[in-house]
């Protein structure tokens, strides 16, 4: 679990999502040991004219690259569209899709028996100050390039230290081949995961942060947390042994610090499920006195 002061943390993003939608929520779960707040939270707490608002996410639709295994790809079909017989517009559809595919959220239930599901994920993990470390350099000359322990140290000594509780985003490049399959995945053969060429964390690298660094969560810019020719889903194993989900085809991680961004990445709420759908967005604090919006 995320340690005290992550939760506090992540309570401070609970006050910006209430700010977002211009209401007070208080969101209680079992391990909750916060004290009640002095006052309720309002929309004036957070200027979001302080900061960018980044999307991280691939939108969904007949191009979204899924797990070559998932076959059936993205379905919407039309339910309804048009003018009704008492004269308003009314459009409706029926949504398909398997749970691994696109900007979606692995939960640990995907590779570790007894694992939570996507509904019992806490919050705090899905909430809370992002650390990005950049492999672009190494993946454009290795499309099999794996994050070894040396780069984390690598970027902790320009960076500083990884917090416990951080949101991990690896940068490898690779979101700019969405959404051509064959670029992204290394071979778009439907049904075949055995060729396949992507840049991803390496075990001892994931096991640093997982367990040396308590990484809330571990997330990237290309397929998977494991590289495409892995086997044995190492990192998967070793993610979710610790509770932690990862975050898979994330996109625009070009436009986030190495440290200073608030991630909040909030999947669909599917009771049983491994994963699903994800949206997740950035908050980039606007350097003083910048004319950005």
């Amino acid at each position: 679990m995320p340690s005290s002061d992550f939760l506090r943390r992540g309570a401070g993003v609970f006050v910006a999502c209430a700010a977002l939608a211009a209401c007070s929520i208080w969101v209680e779960t079992p391990d909750d040991r916060r004290a009640t707040p002095s006052a309720e939270p309002s929309a004036a707490e957070l200027d979001l004219a302080d900061f960018e608002i980044v999307d991280l996410t691939h939108t969904f639709g007949p191009e979204t690259i899924y797990w070559p295994t998932d076959t059936a790809g993205f379905r919407l079909d039309e339910l309804a569209f048009g003018e009704t017989e008492a004269g308003y517009f009314y459009s409706a559809y029926a949504l398909a899709t398997a749970e691994h595919g696109g900007t979606h959220i692995d939960a640990p239930i995907h590779f570790h028996e007894g694992g939570g599901d996507v509904a019992s994920i806490p919050l705090e993990r899905l909430m809370g100050p992002a650390v990005v470390i950049d492999i672009t350099a190494q993946a454009a000359a290795d499309a099999d390039y794996r994050l070894t322990a040396d780069d984390i140290e690598a970027h902790e000594a320009e960076h500083g230290e990884i917090p416990d509780g951080s949101l991990v985003l690896l940068r490898t490049g690779w979101s700019a081949r969405w959404p051509d399959a064959l670029a992204y995945l290394g071979d778009d053969t439907p049904g075949d995961a055995s060729n396949l060429h992507f840049p991803s964390y390496g075990e001892e690298a994931a096991r640093l942060l997982v367990e040396g660094r308590g990484a809330a969560v571990l997330g990237i810019d290309a397929a998977s947390i494991d590289y495409g020719p892995s086997t044995d889903f190492i990192v998967h194993q070793v993610a979710a042994a610790a509770g932690v989900p990862s975050l898979e085809n994330l996109t625009n991680l070009d436009r986030l610090p190495a440290r200073g961004a608030t991630v909040i990445a909030l999947p669909m709420k599917i009771s049983g499920g491994s994963g699903g759908p994800l949206r997740a967005v950035a908050l980039v604090p606007v350097p003083e006195g910048s004319d950005e919006p």
